[in-house]
């Protein structure tokens, strides 16, 4: 299997079989043997064996279990939403918190190898949904008091799941391959992102707006684009990592951990979406 660039799905099974529907055709989902990061990453390997009373995931395991973690994650933003439009000094708790909490999951489900525990994966979609409802009252309520906020968060919306359909399709139709090559580009521009996030973030202590990635101005518009690109594209290697789990007959748990993978990376489209549109939206 190839690696992903969620870190969530670097650390589910890698192994490979056949058997079952998939996300994508034999040309996006093919494994060979290749070379990651000077590391030799084995794709053909024999199917996992499950036991009587354990049935292997499908696709149809995936999508539920995806739909339930995004159900959750709604429901829990809608009502962080109306707490924080009550009373708007939630907002800033819910979405320290909430994002804190999200990461801490995170960390906890991919280092401890607990991406399939069902526990987990909802704690983290409770979390993430206040605090996805706190930061969109602040982006559009407080930013534009009041004014089309509703517009921007359901555009911010369409937009996500847009893009995550738009690359579904990709997929699928093999457009764009999931090689070694693009993995480790896609890597790559991830960890350049995060380093000036970083430094976004050191900068702004000592020069007011910092290097200029999150003002509004053109630098910040052009990295905004940078991350959704990033994210977008993201989305191929998570499909494909589903994908191998799915032949290789991994048990009917591990959808939780694909419902979890995806989930991570549609949230951190849905801020980059929405804050660009902010951008666009302010005076």
């Amino acid at each position: 299997m190839r690696t992903s660039s969620n870190p969530v799905f670097r650390n589910l099974p890698k192994q490979e079989g056949g058997g079952y529907a998939s996300f994508g055709s034999a040309t996006a989902g093919a494994g060979q043997m290749s070379q990651q990061f000077g590391q030799p990453q084995y794709t053909q390997a024999e199917p996992y064996t499950t036991g009587p009373a354990q049935r292997a995931m499908t696709i149809d395991d995936v999508v539920t279990k995806t739909g339930i973690t995004l159900g959750v994650l709604s429901i829990s933003a809608i009502i962080s939403y109306f707490l924080v439009n009550n009373d708007v000094n939630l907002a800033t708790p819910f979405v320290i918190g909430g994002g804190l909490i999200g990461l801490v999951l995170v960390l906890v489900a991919t280092f401890g190898r607990k991406m399939d525990n069902p526990a987990i994966v909802l704690a983290y979609a409770v979390a993430e949904g206040f605090f996805l409802g706190a930061l969109s009252f602040m982006f559009t309520d407080i930013t534009f008091q009041g004014a089309g906020g509703g517009t921007l968060i359901a555009q911010a919306v369409l937009g996500t799941f847009g893009v995550f359909f738009g690359m579904l399709v990709v997929y699928k139709t093999g457009a764009i391959r999931v090689t070694p090559r693009f993995t480790r580009m896609l890597i790559g521009g991830m960890i350049g992102v995060l380093v000036l996030a970083l430094g976004n973030i050191v900068a702004s202590f000592f020069t007011p707006g910092g290097l200029g990635l999150r003002d509004g101005g053109a630098v910040a518009i052009i990295f905004s684009l940078v991350c959704i690109g990033l994210a977008a594209f993201s989305f191929l290697l998570d499909f494909d990592a589903a994908d191998q789990l799915i032949r290789a007959q991994a048990p009917e748990k591990a959808a939780w951990g694909v419902a979890f993978g995806l989930t991570v990376t549609l949230v951190w489209l849905y801020v980059e979406i929405l804050r660009l549109l902010s951008y666009f939206n302010s005076d």
